[in-house]
């Protein structure tokens, strides 16, 4: 299972590119930038690699995400430094305080630090990782799952918040 989702991550990058600019000094705009979503990561999140090929080593990832959009638990092989560009983010780590993460703020996830990151408000934001890129998503508990399983959950419908009923007149 893990298999075909890495794999279905290989054909989606190769198939669409990567490295706007190649090793060649560049200027990426992000009006023009070609956004994708694979399958190994909620529909929510649209990215594009700006330089390298995240999938042979170290790369920059420009990604934008809807407002609700949360990447469930998981780690990376590679460590991630997180910029953001615009909005508003929640942004927690296993045995920190969950950090709101806005424009300007950065943020260092080590190799194999389990996170979360949910959108809170039109996301837009670097990933700048060291290594190759990968994703392995975790129950509460640390066990890893299949992304299936942890994506199937992070794309339920949230339950409309209830209103409160009105104080009787009298």
């Amino acid at each position: 299972m893990k298999k075909l989702a890495l794999w279905a991550l290989v054909l989606g990058v190769s198939a669409f590119g990567y490295g706007q600019g190649g090793d060649q000094p560049h200027v990426s705009k992000t009006a023009t930038l070609k956004l994708m979503t694979l399958p190994v990561v909620p529909a929510c999140a649209e990215f594009t690699s700006v330089e390298g090929d995240p999938m042979k080593g170290g790369a920059t990832i420009f990604f934008k995400t809807k407002t609700g959009c949360e990447i469930p638990w998981h780690w990376h092989t590679a460590s991630e430094r997180l910029i953001m560009v615009s909005g508003k983010a929640k942004l927690e780590m296993k045995d920190h305080p969950a950090e709101t993460f806005t424009a300007g703020d950065y943020a260092l996830l080590t190799s194999k630090g389990i996170h979360q990151f949910t959108c809170l408000s039109s996301c837009v934001f670097y990933d700048i990782t060291d290594a190759a890129f990968d994703i392995h998503y975790v129950k509460a508990d640390g066990t890893e799952i299949p992304a299936e399983e942890a994506l199937k959950a992070a794309n339920k419908p949230k339950a409309p918040a209830k209103k409160a009923a009105a104080a009787p007149k009298g």
